[in-house]
């Protein structure tokens, strides 16, 4: 890209503030150019502190600054409409997850905007570096072919666009079973902050495999608050045909009478007398580097390279200049299983998805 790619944001929260700061760390390949917001008051806010205009629509916003693509940063009820009026003007839009609340809406969010190729959806997880090396190891074969993942750290859509991601799972049904069981946890930590709470409380832990067909499988495992809860262990496991990778350990099958155990190791920079900085460098596996940071010196954590990655691959194919990141197709689905998961352990039920409208052969009767 030879020059910066221009955006908008419709929103005002703390995820909208996300992309806004990262892009001002990348002003040579990324410039916010306006906002909209509701409100008159929270316009001239964030008009001031993210210096740029701010807008009552995302009609005027478009109309005024015509970006290359816009960022729908909103709550979940209204983000459908919001989308679908960017895309229906010939806007490209970044869509948060996700895209729609529930069933219906992804169904008629679909029906609107699904045959424009104009939504793309805003899930940076595989794009963290620790689980982009992952998929680099289960890409390049070290496992043979993935059967199984198990998440166990974040939620919903992110963990089985987790799981679909690494198993490379499409748009057919899946069968969900789920259970959700009460246990007394202290809540130390939110968004927030420190809660300075040691009374344990009850936390729920919804539990969940997913059936996606072809021996392909899922485990859903996820503790009230386990995002910030640090009393509740990140996993992540991923199983094929000839291996296993548990966290950032490998067991393979490496030929006859010969299995060998690996490790993926990180680079992080400023340690000890390490005096380049604190950063993440990249990621190796068995002397090979499999991940490296695409943006070595700004001192991002991983929510934030992920989620620059995602920016500025859909700043690029915003221009025609690279793949789809991940479309809106791809964030349906992810949504529709998370809520089939919510479903059955709510009535303590099996759930089947169907084939869906953003199914590539269309749903079937």
């Amino acid at each position: 890209m030879t020059t910066a790619v221009t955006f908008g944001v419709v929103g005002s929260g703390w995820r909208a503030e996300f992309f806004v700061r990262l892009a001002s760390l990348l002003p040579d390949r990324l410039t916010l150019v306006g906002a909209a917001v509701r409100r008159a008051e929270t316009a001239d806010d964030i008009s001031r502190r993210w210096k740029v205009p701010a807008y009552l629509s995302p009609e005027e916003l478009v109309g005024k600054q015509r970006p290359d693509f816009v960022i729908s940063s909103v709550p979940w009820p209204v983000n459908p409409e919001v989308v679908a009026t960017l895309a229906e003007s010939g806007v490209r839009v970044l869509s948060e997850t996700p895209p729609a609340p529930d069933a219906d809406g992804l169904r008629r969010l679909w029906a609107r905007v699904g045959g424009s190729d104009l939504v793309q959806v805003a899930e940076q997880y595989l794009l963290m570096p620790g689980h982009a090396a992952r998929r680099a190891l289960v890409e390049r074969g070290v496992l043979g072919r993935p059967t199984s993942v198990q998440v166990s750290s974040t939620h919903m859509y992110h963990a089985v666009s987790m799981m679909r991601g690494l198993l490379g799972v499409g748009f057919d049904p899946v069968t969900v079973s789920a259970s959700r069981l009460v246990a007394p946890l202290v809540d130390p930590l939110t968004r927030d902050g420190w809660t300075g709470d040691p009374t344990p409380k009850d936390a729920a832990t919804t539990l969940a495999t997913l059936d996606f067909g072809g021996g392909a499988s899922g485990l859903y495992d996820f503790t009230d608050n386990q995002w910030h809860n640090q009393l509740r262990l990140r996993r992540i496991v991923i199983r094929g045909s000839h291996g296993e990778l548990a966290d950032d350990t490998v067991v393979r099958l490496a030929g006859e009478r010969t299995i060998l155990k690996s490790a993926l190791l990180r680079s992080q920079l400023g340690h000890d007398l390490n005096l380049d900085g604190y950063d993440t460098e990249h990621i190796a596996f068995d002397g090979e580097v499999v991940y490296r940071n695409p943006f070595l010196g700004l001192r991002l954590m991983d929510e934030e390279i992920a989620i620059a990655s995602l920016m500025t691959a859909t700043g690029a194919w915003a221009r025609d200049e690279g793949p789809a990141p991940y479309p809106l197709a791809q964030g349906c689905q992810d949504h529709l299983i998370a809520l089939a998961v919510e479903e059955s352990a709510l009535k303590g039920t099996q759930v089947v998805t169907g084939v869906e409208p953003w199914h590539p052969g269309g749903a079937r009767g």
